[in-house]
């Protein structure tokens, strides 16, 4: 049964990979066409993919769970580029996900 996790988290890890990888070179392309560097935040991606329910996600955050999780947390991640949040994140996953070897022992 670990195995099955095993491969699920290293097909989310090379999903979020070449997630990272294309927002990368779309931010390279569109930096180098506008002259100047230009990195798309997270929360911008999320909130072009969902423009109605995005908008309730902070509401219910500081509700439901806690205030200060929103503003110092939440709120600093959707800053960042996407390419920096799908990177490690798709790093960690493939690290849980990576096959472990056996280590055979060698007698002289």
């Amino acid at each position: 049964m670990t195995s099955v996790f095993k491969f699920l988290f290293r097909v989310l890890g090379y999903a979020c990979i070449a997630i990272a990888i294309v927002a990368g070179i779309s931010d390279a392309s569109s930096s180098i066409a506008l002259s100047q560097v230009e990195l798309q935040p997270l929360g911008k991606l999320l909130f072009d993919l969902f423009p109605d329910s995005f908008p309730i996600l902070q509401p219910a955050i500081e509700r439901h769970i806690h205030p200060a999780l929103w503003d110092p947390g939440i709120l600093t991640v959707l800053t960042w580029p996407v390419w920096a949040f799908f990177a490690p994140l798709g790093l960690l996953f493939l690290w849980i996900g990576a096959r472990r070897r056996r280590q055979t022992v060698q007698f002289a």
